[in-house]
């Protein structure tokens, strides 16, 4: 066996040099070391398809990243392997633990176990099966893979690879008592008349030379119409992931400012993503919802933020500032204050259910990668 030490270490030798994931104890001495961050960064994820938002972000800011879960994350994750990572070309390594390897386990992991070799085929991702005297080598097959392909690889671990028990978990930090917790937003919002492209007029006028991460359906395409910009990744697909891609690049690349064009339906999806922002404070981070409390692309259906505000749940889990707007004035006004002050923000921009007759981004998921990533790396 092989200890969670010198995993991490022969990661690092690697090139590897941030990490994500959800926990399992097959792996819980390598997590355990990773927490330390005494290489480099590790982000817990509350799913595994926002670790792979993470990481897609990390990646986008020049780094290798690494996703750790268990097989039963893959199912978990599979629409944003496929229409994130696999879709656009983005690569990260997979370390996958193999629960329910061969047919013994708890019943839970019997199934997933038998079909995990077979899910990551289907989805054409290459993997290996390590031993701890294969490690090396396959740690070097996994560096030159995914980026010859510009794709994720996986290592799928079975149990007694590496040693559990040896290093104890890292101890919670005291939470930093400067802006945590922010005082929950107040009152009622007027109803709003402000349409969602006039929103993202004013957004993209402040924004400069901020990266945007816009979430999927008409906000990419109401923004492109206004603006089109390398500093714009566009969403085609992975509802939901906006948020997690830009919180991979902030905590990567500090010194650029990630923003968030996301919708009140997408963060619906992926509310658990609030919360790891508010753990790790990005002070570079800046998210905005557009929310107009319809699914728009699919038939004006009822989003439940017309019953829940957004802006106080983001308050909850730990923002800087959580603000809510319904006119431009407002907004422009809310803008220039996150500007000033660290983050995280969060701002809520109430809009009306309008959309713009606009057209589908015209370019390829890799055109869109390929400029985004020159454009952040760039700047």
């Amino acid at each position: 066996m092989i200890s969670g030490q010198v995993f991490a270490a022969r990661l690092a030798h690697h090139g590897f040099d941030f990490f994500t994931g959800v926990p399992c104890s097959l792996i819980e001495d390598l997590i355990a070391v990773l927490e330390r961050g005494e290489r480099a960064p590790y982000v817990a994820a509350v799913r595994e398809d926002a670790a792979v938002g993470v990481a897609a972000g990390a990646w986008f800011a020049g780094r290798r990243p690494v996703v750790l879960m268990q097989n039963s994350g893959l199912g978990t994750s599979l629409n944003a392997l496929a229409s994130l990572s696999l879709m656009y070309g983005l690569p990260a390594l997979l370390v996958v633990t193999w629960r329910g390897f061969g047919g013994k386990d708890a019943p839970e992991h019997i199934l997933t176990g038998e079909i995990s070799p077979k899910l990551l085929e289907l989805l054409g991702v290459p993997h290996r099966v390590p031993t701890a005297e294969s490690l090396d080598a396959d740690l070097a097959w996994a560096a030159g893979e995914m980026d010859a392909r510009r794709s994720p690889v996986a290592l799928l671990v079975p149990p007694k690879v590496v040693e559990t028990g040896g290093v104890e978990a890292c101890p919670p930090t005291a939470a930093p008592a400067v802006g945590r917790p922010v005082a929950a937003p107040t009152g009622t919002l007027a109803p709003s008349t402000m349409s969602r492209l006039t929103a993202l007029g004013v957004a993209l006028k402040a924004a400069g030379d901020d990266a945007i991460l816009h979430a999927n359906g008409y906000i990419c395409r109401e923004s492109f119409s206004l603006a089109d910009r390398p500093q714009s990744f566009y969403m085609i697909g992975s509802m939901g992931l906006a948020p997690a891609i830009a919180l991979g690049l902030a905590l990567a690349r500090p010194a650029r400012r990630a923003v968030v064009f996301d919708g009140d339906g997408n963060l619906l999806m992926n509310l658990g993503v609030l919360a790891m922002i508010g753990a790790r404070r990005p002070a570079n981070l800046l998210h905005l919802v557009f929310d107009n409390e319809v699914y728009g692309s699919t038939g004006n259906q009822a989003s439940l933020s017309r019953e829940v505000r957004l802006d106080r749940l983001a308050a909850a889990a730990g923002f800087a500032t959580a603000v809510a707007v319904s006119d431009p004035l407002s907004l422009e006004a809310a803008l220039a204050a996150t500007a000033a002050t660290d983050g995280p923000h969060f701002v809520l921009v109430k809009v009306t259910a309008e959309e713009a007759d606009v057209p589908r981004i015209p370019y390829t998921p890799a055109a869109l990668r390929d400029r985004f990533r020159t454009a952040v790396l760039g700047g």
